[in-house]
């Protein structure tokens, strides 16, 4: 049974920094593409940061050159560093496959907030 376990958000203010982490289990994340998406209120949940198996990442143009994908074999996880956040950015973010499983966890609140 595959699952994500989603941590690290926060509330954090403009500018602030978050990095959040997924723990994969049922699938290996070093053989998947994977991916960070967020849903903010009222809003579509969007996918923000893609990972291929070959480490190559692409961004939405909203987190380019602030968010950082990266994954950690040994321990089964994938990573979203974020920098210089904004209150745009507050949104609950999950990870799934780049293909997402019809499962989804929890997610994890990011609340950027003065």
């Amino acid at each position: 049974q595959v699952q994500f376990v989603e941590s690290g958000g926060g509330l954090v203010q403009p500018g602030g920094s978050l990095r959040l982490s997924c723990a994969a289990s049922g699938i290996s994340v070093s053989i998947r593409a994977m991916g960070w998406y967020r849903q903010a209120p009222g809003k579509q949940r969007e996918l923000v940061a893609p990972i291929a198996v070959g480490g190559r990442t692409n961004y939405a143009d909203s987190v380019t050159g602030r968010f950082t994908i990266s994954r950690d074999s040994a321990k089964n996880t994938v990573i979203l560093q974020m920098h210089s956040l904004k209150p745009e950015d507050t949104a609950v973010y999950y990870c799934n496959a780049y293909l997402p499983y019809n499962y989804w966890g929890q997610g994890t609140q990011v609340t950027v907030s003065s």
